[in-house]
């Protein structure tokens, strides 16, 4: 009896593992879909002014954007890592340190100083684990990051590229390519360099092939008019090109992370169901064993007092 009441205390344990994670996945699909509306929202507005920026890049023109000014030597860099605050999302944050980790050793090897700034209390775990430290840590975004608080990063970091304190800046995050594939990349953010624009719009248009006017033109210069002349408004437009798509990098970031922890719920609640499943047919043979042993305790007790 002992062991059928031990594994009935199992099973319960399991099942009320089961509804956590079932939970979970639920609260996960849920906000999957709203940071999905929102990455979706901010697809259009950061591919259309990429374009115009990888344009106004190749046009031929007196004056040139700092952003855009390309550094084929450079010396510090500037490394930024998205992660989540929470864990339970499968190999989600794992995936970001690994890539980071491997710029970082890269960046070493080409003798170019990094600085390291993370988001998110898993990525911040993980480099004080190492023993590395970082420069900056975030924790304020979640799976609704704004706009303003982005903004706040990317003038600082601006200011850092311009000034000279920092030859380029890379993003370590997770691009939500569909629902069904996100890949972690670390991506080049300035300079914002005709190449990188345009490479940065082929990536977007790859997700939706039929919302995307006509292809970028590599190596061709584009005839435009300014008014009023082109100083006034590849100072207004660059900047915005940057903060843009650093928000992209954010939104895609809260986007996998929620599919990649529906996953690993759903996984989680599935090998709960199979667990249930075993440890009853356990209980049933420990019942049927026990129910069979009483039998024979009886039958023979009879056969005794005959």
């Amino acid at each position: 009896m002992a062991k059928a009441r031990a594994i009935v205390k199992r099973r319960k344990s399991v099942q009320n593992i089961r509804k956590i994670t079932r939970t979970m996945e639920l609260i996960a699909t849920a906000r999957f879909k709203k940071a999905l509306d929102r990455a979706t929202e901010a697809e259009a507005y950061t591919r259309k002014i990429a374009e115009i920026v990888a344009d106004l890049g190749a046009t031929a023109t007196d004056f040139k954007h700092p952003l855009l000014e390309s550094r084929p030597e450079p010396k510090r860099s500037l490394l930024l890592v998205l992660s989540s605050n929470r864990g339970l999302a499968g190999g989600y944050n794992g995936n970001v340190v690994r890539a980071a980790t491997r710029r970082i050793q890269d960046d070493a090897a080409d003798s170019i100083a990094t600085t390291i700034e993370v988001a998110g209390k898993r990525g911040i775990n993980f480099f004080k684990f190492r023993g590395q430290a970082t420069d900056a840590q975030y924790t304020q975004f979640d799976d609704r990051p704004a706009f303003e608080q982005v903004e706040e990063i990317a003038d600082r970091y601006i200011a850092l590229f311009v000034d000279g304190g920092i030859d380029r800046i890379d993003v370590a995050y997770t691009k939500f390519i569909n629902a069904a594939r996100q890949q972690a990349v670390v991506e080049t953010l300035l300079p914002l360099s005709a190449v990188s624009v345009g490479q940065a719009v082929e990536s977007i248009r790859h997700k939706k092939p039929d919302a995307v006017a006509a292809p970028v033109r590599k190596g061709e210069r584009v005839p435009y008019e300014f008014l009023p002349d082109p100083k006034s408004i590849l100072e207004e437009i660059v900047p915005v090109s940057f903060k843009a798509r650093l928000f992209k990098c954010f939104l895609d970031a809260a986007v996998s992370e929620q599919i990649a922890r529906m996953v690993a719920m759903r996984g989680a609640t599935e090998n709960a169901d199979d667990m249930i499943k075993s440890l009853t047919r356990l209980y049933n043979r420990a019942r049927q064993a026990q129910i069979t042993r009483e039998l024979a305790e009886i039958i023979g007790g009879a056969a005794a007092l005959e």
